[in-house]
């Protein structure tokens, strides 16, 4: 295999390269001290300078050639008016840099930063850094400050930080305690939700862009949007407020007034000058929840804001500032809204750059028990008071908490509540079987009820037969059938396959089959009434009902 040749690229040091007499040998010279190492075999030299000092740089070039004569020495004059100007320096390296006929598969590129003044070497690092240079650094000093012979030493470094173990090790650690920190220290054990963290904790470092969560009520979209900003706190990227606020309960005048401020007598009751939401977030963070709740006003506002960092406050007539970063969150399919006309569609093309869904709890079972461990020592932080649970009632909860009974339709809220409920009714700090089984019973009920509202067909799972099948339908259907439907597509919406289903609602009746093939007896049951397991999976019509 044949050897690349090594070349080095530098910037000549006017006064610590210089020197025209004998005694220039007597001391440490670092351009010349690159040629003078056994180790070091140097095919060519390349040497940037100014102008006014081309005959430092002839004899710099003429003594390497003493030192080392295979190396050849190339020449490139500068026309720098002022080396610390970084603007000027960086675009004088920039140009010499894409003008250079790098050849990477016959040589091997070195650029050396220890002369020239802070800037250019600075800029000679950032330009390696970001691969303009194909090389590595090499940076020189004397052997011995005092009698600074000649030779010298240098050191070489691979700005690939991937191969610096130590370093690498400490980049992973940063990354699993920024992911640990989204997570509210929960050991999430749910692939899917891990793998969205690790992308969220991956933009929220690297990115100033606006971020939309997405999710269901209770999914965690206003915790998450808070550990965003306290890991960017963290890294110094943010240095204002978080400002959190809930779009759904901004109305009219008031929604205005709120977000972007107000000036006095902009309205009755405006007594003073409100300077607003987003103005109490600049330099800081933004999160509005339910976002897609925004009236057609505000939402334009909101987009100049974002756009601009500038904005009127209601009722003004000179703009204000604000520069903040903005995360929004909903549960409405905001594209759909845009459909009906009830949400911009430049204000989504703006929001949309970096968009999570975040599952709800049901879609995540295996975090269900971290989540309990977690809700736990929350109840001990607020309250000072440790509550536990022994195995057997910990399993027992658990089991119904993965249960298709559990439909947990509130996500993290109904887990948080449950909780609180058991803790602060355990005697002793322990929570008993029958403390636990009261609360089942007390979840049941509140399911119950949640379904009974809102439709008025009797039935806990009225608005999931509403979705799949509307409600002419659902009015044609016998009361029994109604309760029996509904019990089977919330077993389906908490299986994930229809085998799975099958083998929950037919568990009984099975032990007595030779041949059981649950997953067609679902499907010929489904058949019925016309449900395919797809649209009885996701709770969602997929073609129009007649």
């Amino acid at each position: 295999m044949k050897t690349k040749k090594t070349v080095i690229l530098g910037i000549l040091g006017s006064i610590l390269d210089s020197g025209f007499r004998d005694e220039r040998w007597q001391k440490w010279r670092p351009t010349v001290s690159l040629c003078q190492h056994e180790d070091l075999e140097v095919s060519r030299v390349e040497i940037m300078h100014q102008g006014e000092h081309t005959d430092i740089a002839g004899c710099v070039a003429a003594d390497i050639g003493r030192v080392s004569p295979g190396t050849s020495t190339r020449l490139h004059a500068q026309a720098l008016r002022d080396p610390w100007d970084f603007e000027e320096v960086f675009a004088t390296l920039h140009e010499f840099a894409r003008s250079y006929p790098f050849d990477p598969d016959t040589e091997d590129y070195l650029v050396h930063i220890t002369t020239g003044t802070h800037v250019q070497q600075i800029c000679l690092f950032l330009l390696t850094e970001s691969r303009h240079f194909p090389a590595r650094l090499i940076q020189t000093s004397p052997k011995d400050r005092k009698t600074r012979s000649a030779e010298g030493l240098y050191s070489i470094i691979d700005l690939d930080l991937g191969r610096y173990d130590r370093i690498a090790a400490r980049f992973r650690k940063e990354a699993t305690e920024a992911r640990s920190l989204l997570k509210s220290g929960i050991d999430t054990r749910n692939a899917e939700f891990n793998r969205l963290i690790e992308q969220i904790e991956h933009v929220a470092v690297h990115s100033k862009d606006p971020v939309l969560l997405m999710g269901p009520t209770g999914a965690g979209k206003s915790q998450l949007a808070r550990k965003i900003y306290e890991l960017k706190k963290a890294r110094h990227q943010i240095a204002g407020s978080f400002v959190e606020v809930n779009c759904a309960t901004l109305r009219g005048d008031a929604a205005m007034s709120a977000l972007f401020g107000h000036v006095k007598g902009a309205f009755t009751g405006a007594l003073k000058d409100r300077p607003g939401l987003l103005r109490s977030a600049d330099g800081g963070l933004l999160f509005l929840d339910e976002v897609g709740e925004l009236g057609l006003d505000e939402q334009a506002m909101l987009l100049r804001a974002l756009e601009d960092k500038r904005f009127l406050p209601f009722g003004g007539d000179r703009e204000v500032k604000s520069d903040f970063q903005l995360i929004t969150g909903t549960n409405r399919d905001l594209q759909g809204r845009v459909a009906e006309g009830r949400f911009r569609e430049d204000l989504l093309a703006r929001l949309n750059l970096w968009t999570f869904r975040l599952p709800g709890l049901r879609d995540r079972a295996e975090d269900i028990g971290p989540n309990l461990d977690y809700e736990l020592e929350q109840f001990a932080r607020r309250q000072g008071t440790r509550v536990t649970m022994s195995r057997e009632v910990r399993e027992a909860f658990l089991k119904f908490a993965h249960g298709p009974e559990a439909p947990w339709r509130a996500n993290f809220r109904d887990l948080n509540a449950a909780v609180t409920r058991m803790a602060t009714l355990a005697q002793g700090g322990r929570i008993s079987r029958e403390v636990m089984e009261e609360e089942i019973g007390r979840l049941r009920l509140a399911w119950t009820d949640r379904g009974e509202s809102g439709t008025g067909t009797g039935t806990p799972d009225a608005d999931l037969l509403k979705q799949i099948l509307g409600e002419e339908r659902v009015a044609q259907l016998d009361p029994f059938d109604q309760v029996q439907l509904g019990y089977v597509l919330r077993v389906c919406r908490a299986s994930r396959t229809m085998s799975e289903a099958g083998r929950v609602l037919f568990r009984v009746t099975r032990e007595g089959r030779k041949h059981a093939n649950d997953a067609d007896r679902l499907g010929k049951y489904l058949a019925r009434f016309a449900i395919t397991w797809d649209e009885a999976r996701e709770g969602i019509s997929q073609s129009p009902r007649t």
